[in-house]
């Protein structure tokens, strides 16, 4: 809240942290527990550089749930065997998809289901009866992803740093960006029990890496030579679209004092987002489909980075030239967006364009996910906001029957939503945190192919809702 330099996203809020270069970001937790990551916003170096951020409930306050005797992050990653700045360059270059991953990890480790790591399967060592608390964090760069434990039931607890009304499940979906905290009781006949994680695969026909990736939850009590081979979890199909809506449809917040879902809307917006191609003739050979490179979108605009400046920084000291302020609230074009999608929509624009909102606004969004392409489930974060997700559907989202069936009174709260492959999602924040920022899916290729955009939240009146100044250390550019 208020420190806006601290979030990271490159030529967002600031110029990139140059090779050798030191950066300290300084920022303030608020109202505000549970689970969240620290990760690269650079390129696409966050395939490597990422971890934990585990917010505890301050002194004299408890968890919302008995205490767990264990506390565990997990962190699911994506692997490749070559350098990754190479394959986005190279994706870059050819237009095409990237290379699929080589392979997911847990905590750094792929697990022994490969061969190359057999010999190092992370092991967690639990007594009987023991309640453990799983932090669940995906910072795959491009895969969403199935998590399960063989044989143990999860209890869902919190995601995005929030808590949510417990449900039980045997398997989650965790898309690039989010977290989720679950329970896990060790209540099962002594042995070992593989963990593990494989991909949820939703665009149709796109190839992605089909592996899975382990570790080991073994119990301390176990017989004497007992080392079998443990026993691994049952997973969904990877298209499993039906698996992954009964899983967030139990998703419940737990509605805090004096903090209500906005009824009155100031800012009513609607937000096409989606996969695109761009011709590549006459020109240069292209590698994606028909001679074409691709594309994403926001409101058919395929969002550009700027290089001189970073926009916050611009939008702080007016400078000129950077972006502009003519982000289409609505579709420049209304078409049957889950349907068959004419060539003449297949190709955005291109820009820097940001969207302005008065300090204080309540605002709703409807993602829309298109078929211009292919139909898919498409994580989109909000940089600096935890929002409510008042709903979710499939086809196009019918403002006449479906803000009807809206949840007003406990829809869980995120700060990354996975809008359902073929349908929408519709989110509900307060503008009440000053700055520019970054709202994009949290697929990497598509991020590079420009589906963001940007906020202008101004800044209010007082000194509470009014940003800091830049730090004196901020990179530039």
């Amino acid at each position: 809240m208020r420190t806006p330099w601290a979030d990271g996203p490159e030529y967002v809020t600031q110029c990139p942290i140059k090779p050798g270069g030191v950066y300290t970001y300084r920022f303030t937790i608020e109202d505000q527990e549970g689970t969240l990551w620290w990760h690269a916003h650079s390129r696409w170096l966050r395939a490597t550089v990422y971890g934990a951020l585990v917010i505890l409930p301050k002194q004299g306050s408890h968890f919302p749930f008995s205490q767990p005797k264990k506390d565990i992050p997990i962190l699911l990653g994506e692997w490749w065997n070559k350098d990754i700045i190479v394959i986005q360059r190279q994706t870059q270059f050819t237009g095409a998809a990237p290379n699929i991953s080589d392979a997911y990890t847990i905590n750094g480790q792929p697990g022994d289901l490969y061969r190359c790591s057999s010999q190092d399967t992370l092991k967690f060592l639990v007594n009987p009866g023991e309640t453990i608390l799983l932090r669940v964090i995906n910072a795959a760069l491009n895969q969403q992803l199935f998590f399960s434990v063989a044989n143990h039931k999860l209890i869902v607890v919190g995601a995005d740093a929030a808590y949510n009304k417990p449900f039980t499940t045997n398997i989650i979906m965790v898309g690039p960006g989010q977290t989720t905290n679950v329970i896990l009781t060790a209540d099962q006949p002594p042995a070992r029990y593989y963990m593990a994680a494989r991909a949820y695969a939703s665009a149709q026909n796109a190839p992605f890496d089909n592996t899975t990736t382990t570790a080991v939850l073994e119990y301390t009590n176990l017989r004497s030579g007992a080392n079998s081979r443990p026993l691994l979890p049952q997973f969904p199909a990877f298209n499993d679209t039906n698996a992954v809506t009964s899983f967030t449809s139990q998703m419940r917040s737990i509605p805090k004092n004096n903090i209500k879902v906005p009824n009155q809307i100031n800012e009513n917006l609607f937000f096409t987002v989606g996969l695109g191609l761009v011709s590549c003739t006459p020109g240069p050979r292209c590698q994606g489909p028909n001679n074409t490179r691709f594309a994403a979108s926001m409101n058919n605009v395929s969002f550009v980075f700027p290089r001189r400046t970073s926009l916050l920084q611009a939008y702080y000291q007016n400078i000129p030239g950077i972006y502009t302020l003519d982000f289409p609230p609505v579709p420049p074009v209304k078409f049957d967006y889950t349907g068959n999608v004419s060539r003449v929509l297949r190709q955005p624009g291109f820009g820097t364009k940001l969207y302005k909102i008065k300090f204080g606004s309540n605002v709703q969004i409807v993602l829309q996910d298109t078929a211009i392409f292919s139909v898919e489930d498409h994580p989109i974060h909000l940089h600096g906001y935890h929002f409510w997700v008042v709903g979710q559907g499939f086809g196009n989202f019918n403002p006449q029957t479906d803000t009807a069936k809206f949840n007003l009174n406990d829809p869980p709260v995120r700060n990354t939503i996975d809008v359902p492959v073929g349908g929408w999602a519709v989110i509900r924040f307060v503008a009440d945190n000053p700055g520019v920022w970054l709202f994009h899916c949290h697929i990497d290729s598509h991020l590079a192919w420009g589906l963001a955009m940007s906020f202008i939240v101004e800044n209010g009146k007082g000194e509470k809702q009014t940003m800091e100044p830049p730090p004196p250390d901020l990179p530039q550019c």
